[in-house]
């Protein structure tokens, strides 16, 4: 059996991180993903979908993101059932979250670190040599008795 999911949205609501009785840490949060058709005359919809993270993952999404941030998650689609206070029955379908990911927008470069950033690759001042001219010159000839090497 498969159940992978794969999603990309904005948090919806700053994450809050809990702990449980044992001394876990978790969070729950709400992505909003936005469908990729829109009906003729209509605005863009959206799905929102909920996450739980634990451990590592949900410290590591108290710490980076917050409402509005496009996050990345990848995990498991879990269902589960509950009873609320009211005594009524509660059916749950949500995300449990293996892996979270920075989607590469930075809102606020002072909330990252400088080890984020990427160093600037220096410009060449000499043009690479270029064989776009397609002379004859250009060419080794190969000779047809050797094997070939794939």
């Amino acid at each position: 059996m498969l159940n992978r999911t794969i999603l990309m949205g904005r948090l919806v609501a700053d994450p809050e991180l809990k702990t449980t009785a044992s001394g876990v840490s978790v969070t729950s949060f709400r992505i909003a993903v936005e469908r990729s058709y829109v009906k003729s005359g209509e605005e863009r919809k959206a799905d929102f979908i909920d996450i739980v993270c634990w451990r590592q993952t949900a410290e590591f999404v108290c710490r980076y993101f917050s409402k509005g941030s496009l996050i990345a998650v990848e995990g498991q689609l879990q269902s589960r059932t509950y009873q609320a206070k009211d005594g009524t029955n509660r059916y749950v379908l949500e995300v449990v979250a293996d892996n979270v990911s920075f989607t590469g927008e930075r809102r606020d470069s002072s909330s990252y670190s400088q080890s984020y950033s990427q160093p600037v690759a220096p410009v060449p001042t000499q043009p690479e040599p270029s064989y776009q001219s397609g002379t004859p010159s250009d060419f080794q000839e190969m000779p047809f008795d050797d094997d070939l090497p794939f």
